[in-house]
């Protein structure tokens, strides 16, 4: 098999800034291009390192390096014994290698630097991820995604001086079949009276941004600093577990308006960490966390924060979910994660394709800090009302 000069690959080759943003629909040859660019540069430049990193290793076989190994195979240029499954690294004779790896190993992250960072569908990583890959890449970065929603590539990268950022679309790839394209193309009479495929053909057929159905909140907005008169109500901590992180959340009062500043999202934190992290962007006065958290909350305490456990009552979400959307939100710009998580939050869908009054249990680490908050400074916490039960546990 032979693959073809695309338009999509004349396109990426001709981008000439550091770091470069290739937004795309579905089957507009992103991947294949990238891959293609990298494996030729591999072979012509001696001692090149190739870094290919993405959500994870399930998805990195599926996709990146699957195509990678169809590619090497398919073009005549595969040894076997150069390709280490274990590392899932493949060394060319020259001294150059490309290695794959997932977002979701924090040692990788903070690990060994590299010449060529390629992220594929970096919108499924933390943009302090990305930020940790991005300082140890030494030469070019290359970002791809499909534009389901806004998130950090938007806000903090594209339009900086030293990035390119075009669209591509499955009309820039003149290899697809046109079964595939036929079968693309038909979803654009459903769109016709769909609210669901209107949106899927804006993302997947124009590779333009669009929306996730059923998102709770719409009604914030992005500013670059707190106002100096906007008054501090209090500080709202989601712990995580494991691979979630852990995330420090203030919620400030601006006239009728509410302020959101992210200051930790982390993942991999023990509490002394975190206490010293809080003490660092000086997290100070009335903090609150999860009841279901008890030992940590005692932890925090003692290393002298005034911290109060929010008592869960019943449908507690829903009822700091309708807090938060009284209010109109403003979120300070360095607030990556919780706009990232802001933009996806979503109501669990039915069988019928509606939507119940249940979210989606991901997306909400930031999203749960500024609730706790949001409950214990904003809300009612009257029971006789059908409200939830919101109050401390007896230190």
């Amino acid at each position: 098999m032979s693959y073809r000069q695309t338009t999509a690959l004349k396109k990426i080759r001709s981008l000439k800034n550091r770091i470069k943003v290739i937004q795309g629909g579905s089957s507009a040859g992103k991947t294949i291009a990238i891959l293609i660019l990298l494996i030729d540069r591999c072979i012509k430049e001696p001692g090149l390192e190739v870094s290919v990193v993405s959500e994870s290793i399930p998805h990195l076989r599926r996709g990146a390096l699957r195509d990678f190994l169809k590619i090497m195979k398919e073009t005549g240029r595969y040894i076997g014994q150069n390709y280490n499954k274990t590392l899932l690294r493949y060394e060319f004779s020259n001294g150059s290698y490309m290695e794959f790896f997932s977002a979701d190993v924090e040692e990788k992250l903070r690990g060994g630097r590299r010449q060529v960072l390629y992220i594929n569908e970096c919108n499924s990583i933390q943009y302090e991820s990305y930020l940790q890959l991005a300082i140890r890449t030494s030469n070019e970065i290359y970002l791809d995604y499909n534009p389901s929603t806004k998130f950090w590539v938007n806000s903090e990268v594209i339009g900086q001086k030293d990035t390119d950022f075009i669209v591509l679309t499955y009309r820039d790839n003149e290899g697809l079949p046109d079964d595939v394209i036929s079968m693309l193309e038909s979803n654009r009479e459903r769109a016709k009276t769909s609210s669901y495929w209107e949106n899927w053909c804006k993302v997947y057929l124009d590779g333009e941004t669009g929306n996730i159905e059923g998102t709770i909140f719409s009604d914030y907005e992005i500013i670059d600093t707190i106002p100096e008169d906007a008054r501090l109500l209090g500080w709202g901590i989601d712990f995580g577990f494991s691979h979630d992180p852990a995330a420090v959340i203030g919620l400030y009062k601006y006239n009728d308006d509410i302020i959101a500043d992210e200051v930790i999202y982390r993942t991999g934190l023990i509490n002394s960490e975190l206490a010293s992290l809080m003490k660092q962007y000086d997290v100070s006065g009335e903090v609150f966390a999860d009841s279901a958290e008890p030992k940590s909350i005692q932890e925090l305490r003692r290393f002298g924060f005034q911290i109060k456990a929010v008592e869960k009552g019943r449908d507690s979400v829903n009822y700091g979910i309708q807090i938060l959307q009284q209010k109109h939100i403003l979120v300070t710009r360095r607030s990556n994660n919780l706009l990232d998580e802001l933009s996806k939050y979503s109501w669990k869908k039915n069988r019928d394709g509606g939507y119940e009054k249940t979210p989606v249990d991901s997306n909400n680490h930031a999203i749960d800090g500024l609730r706790y908050v949001a409950m214990m400074k904003l809300g009612a916490r009257k029971e006789n009302r059908g409200v939830p039960q919101v109050g401390f546990i007896k230190r």
